[in-house]
């Protein structure tokens, strides 16, 4: 978030502060314009817990964010890839696909998406796979890019 907000020139209010018009032409590959030179990323932040969601809310960039882009659960996957795939991500997932397909509808060309997402773990490998599928499924003539974190047992 931060390099690419940096990169288009843009402060951690979402406030253009660049110098070149390429990053201005460039901007809504990312960032969608909410008022006079104020961006927001277009970007779906998702967790089926809310300890994450509150972090980033509370990090230095965590107003740049729409607040209805935070999609999370209560209960959390406990690190269990089943429960991420099959039951608590499950029941997320389609509330997820309504704010992609909002933010994709909001794209005057929508060349594909980009999904970081962790292999370890209940949310990001279980609920990130069931996500990818569905993903696949309502848009299968765009691209998609995922980046899959391998969990460490040092971290």
């Amino acid at each position: 978030r931060q390099q690419i907000s940096a990169e288009h020139g843009l402060d951690s209010n979402g406030v253009y502060n660049g110098s070149s018009e390429l990053q201005l032409e460039r901007m809504s590959v990312y960032f969608n314009e909410v008022s006079g030179n104020k961006y927001v990323p277009r970007a779906v932040l998702v967790d089926l817990e809310p300890g994450t969601m509150d972090a980033v809310r509370a990090g230095p960039f965590g107003q740049l964010f729409r607040p209805d882009n935070f999609v999370f659960g209560q209960s959390g996957a406990g690190n269990n890839w089943a429960k991420g795939h099959y039951t608590e991500g499950a029941e997320l997932v389609d509330q997820v696909l309504d704010v992609v397909r909002r933010e994709a509808e909001g794209c005057d060309s929508l060349q594909g998406f980009q999904i970081t997402h962790s292999l370890g773990g209940g949310t990001g490998a279980g609920m990130g796979t069931l996500l990818i599928s569905k993903i696949r499924e309502e848009f299968p003539d765009r691209m998609m890019a995922t980046y899959s974190v391998v969990p460490s047992p040092k971290v």
